[in-house]
């Protein structure tokens, strides 16, 4: 069983998944993050995806949630892509590819992320998992996910 496939296993028998405690490019960490959840959203770069979850921000904020954008790119790329689509939420630099391996997204052959996002409650655990992504259309997958009771 790939680490996906075991994510999505823990996932629907609603086990606790412990996260590494994520050091951001804001210099905050997820568990200082106050209680809610947690969307990390693992994208190659993906200016449809980011600025589609930048615009639906506010109302994923109202839900009670955070966005979190990870990739293998350095804190340099992250700024200059942050600046340039005026992105309201932290991108995370996986440069060494811990995040990416931990939670079983990192396409070895490519050296980069595959395109996935998880919801993880305020305790941790994984509620949802976007596999795969269609960019355009996520967004609203997020929203609408987050706010089913």
């Amino acid at each position: 069983m790939n680490e996906a496939s075991l994510f999505r296993s823990l996932c629907q028998r609603n086990v606790e998944i412990p996260y590494p405690d994520l050091r951001l490019s804001m210099s905050q960490s997820l568990s200082n993050l106050k209680p809610g959840q947690a969307a990390p959203s693992f994208s190659p770069g993906c200016t449809v995806e980011s600025c589609g979850l930048r615009d639906n921000y506010d109302k994923i904020r109202e839900l009670g949630a955070e966005v979190l954008g990870v990739s293998v790119d350095d804190t340099v790329s992250h700024r200059k892509f942050t600046d340039k689509y005026n992105l309201p939420f932290r991108l995370v630099a996986d440069v060494d590819k811990k995040i990416s391996r931990a939670y079983g997204v990192l396409n070895e052959e490519r050296g980069m992320d595959r395109r996935v996002t998880f919801l993880i409650d305020a305790q941790g655990r994984i509620e949802k998992i976007f596999d795969p992504v269609k960019a355009d259309q996520h967004p609203a997958e997020v929203v609408a996910a987050l706010a089913k009771p």
